[in-house]
């Protein structure tokens, strides 16, 4: 008993240093924040104790309603865009070509570069009058889209031709969300691409030998065999991927701000209005309870996922 109890205590030793930085950096802040989202908080400090009031008030807002639509948004386009762009990519570099390693490695450069520098390259690229998005597209007859300052909805401009007025709530994202879906898929995409060549490469050739002697085309071992076997993979990025476009903040705040939220609003997502409350106009108690429906949105989308997308991961 006192062997088995001096492992635990060494155990716990080893652990402690990570305890450590968990419960400063991560439980204490989130407690803190718990106490600052029950008053009415400013920049010198608590003024009152307010109870859940703050709760209802985001609750009745409609600016968060709306935010929490452009997230939607969001997250709708760019998530599978990003799942489908890093497969199809994953799969033409799990080959044997020259110059794998470059390819490999010129992918994954812009998860390494800084957030605020691609921003800020990607607001020049889609400049309207000297963007080099816009002049290429000139050669195909496309010219003049305003990537950044349109506030038009998607699906209203598709259907608008037929005399259509969708609302607001089905227009579908702005043009200045779509250049902001566009520059974060480009972003994220390598690291999703180097998690999926990393199932690739861990797929047993035999299964695939084994197709080819039932007979098996390659769209035929893509199905039944590269896609079930590589679920496990799919599944991990589809969640990482849905949290992080929900969290997206920094490309918003340099890309389509000020004014604040791009035109119209139109890119004012959760985590800008959060900061538009927080630290542009000190209401910290407000900007808390922002965070944490945030939160529980993404814990609700999160337990959804593991409760009726896990069943079709295969494991074995």
């Amino acid at each position: 008993m006192n062997q088995r109890r001096k492992e635990t205590l060494t155990g716990l030793f080893y652990l402690l240093p990570a305890l450590i930085i968990l419960v400063v950096f991560r439980i204490i802040p989130i407690l803190f924040s718990v106490r600052i989202s029950l008053f009415d908080w400013g920049m010198a400090g608590a003024r009152k104790f307010v109870g859940l009031q703050n709760y209802i008030d985001v609750l009745k807002d409609p600016v968060f309603w709306k935010s929490l639509l452009h997230t939607g948004w969001f997250v709708f386009f760019s998530v599978p865009m990003m799942l489908f762009l890093a497969l199809f990519i994953a799969l033409l570099l799990n080959t044997k070509i020259n110059g794998l390693g470059l390819y490999r490695t010129v992918y994954y450069l812009p998860v390494v570069t800084s957030i605020v520098a691609v921003s800020v390259v990607w607001r020049w690229i889609l400049n309207p009058e000297r963007g080099l998005l816009n002049y290429l597209l000139s050669f195909i007859g496309v010219q003049n889209i305003r990537w950044l300052e349109d506030p038009r909805g998607l699906f209203d401009i598709v259907v608008s031709p037929l005399g259509v007025k969708l609302p607001e709530v089905l227009a579908g994202p702005s043009i200045a969300m779509v250049a902001l879906i566009i520059m974060s898929v480009w972003k994220g995409l390598g690291y999703n691409i180097v998690i999926y060549l990393a199932g690739l490469q861990n797929i047993p050739r035999h299964y695939y030998e084994a197709a080819k002697i039932d007979g098996a085309g390659r769209w035929s071992m893509f199905r039944y065999v590269t896609w079930h076997l590589i679920s496990p993979t799919t599944f991990y990025i589809l969640i990482m991927s849905t949290i992080t476009a929900f969290e997206t903040f920094a490309q918003v705040w340099i890309m389509t701000g000020p004014p604040p939220g791009g035109p119209l609003g139109t890119t004012k997502v959760v985590m800008y209005y959060f900061y538009e409350q927080s630290f542009e106009l000190w209401r910290l108690g407000y900007g808390a309870a922002i965070a944490f429906f945030a939160f529980l949105i993404i814990l609700t989308l999160t337990i959804f996922q593991r409760v009726f997308l896990e069943r079709k991961v295969h494991y074995a």
